[in-house]
């Protein structure tokens, strides 16, 4: 096996930094889901993701029901929690956190190539000034001694968004306040008539 590498959807992209743009004031969180590739062992898919909580991201029994209810939503069509995404509270946090390394080693349990997005809040501000196709998130993985570890810059390749205009219209989308419309698990803890799918974000 080669280095793995991770292709993220558009969709899966977008809506999880729309929810750090919603709750800009919090640490926020979120799963993505996916596989690995059929084509290519050393490809994993991130076809879509859930955004989890803006609030006590690490309390345990909200976080184990909303990964059941995840789980038994997307393995009927062969999809998985194929890692999990963080944005820091403060701007200029750029630290992988306990709560994220634990949420991740959780999920590597399950799926033992699960990634861990660190959303980079100075990528995200300087995007409308220069467009670029490069996700705005770091990309953690775990080394031979299960501990996070980033993947440097120079290694950026390793993690890319599917679609090449995914950060145009990630813009297009911040600067119409389509983040308004998120529905995180928190938001359907407090009232289950909100579907944390998410399903009229992109209509």
């Amino acid at each position: 096996m080669g280095e793995l590498r991770y292709e993220i959807s558009q969709d899966a992209y977008i809506k999880l930094v729309l929810h750090a743009q919603k709750h800009k004031a919090a640490a926020v969180n979120g799963v993505l889901i996916g596989r690995v590739s059929p084509r290519n062992d050393d490809v994993v898919e991130v076809t879509d993701s859930v955004p989890l909580f803006h609030s006590h991201l690490g309390l345990l029994p909200n976080l184990e029901i909303s990964l059941i209810l995840i789980e038994e939503h997307y393995s009927s069509q062969g999809l998985f929690i194929v890692g999990y995404f963080h944005a820091n509270e403060r701007y200029d946090d750029a630290e992988l956190n306990g709560v994220a390394k634990n949420i991740g080693d959780h999920i590597c349990r399950y799926f033992p190539q699960a990634a861990v997005l660190l959303l980079d809040s100075k990528k995200l501000e300087v995007l409308p000034k220069k467009i670029d196709q490069r996700p705005v998130m770091q990309l953690y993985i775990r080394d031979a001694s299960k501990n996070w570890k980033l993947v440097g810059s120079d290694s950026g390749s390793r993690l890319v968004t599917k679609e090449p205009a995914a950060n145009t219209l990630l813009l297009d989308y911040i600067t119409t306040e389509k983040w308004q419309g998120i529905v995180d698990f928190d938001d359907h803890l407090d009232d289950l008539s909100k579907d944390w799918l998410n399903p009229e974000l992109f209509k």
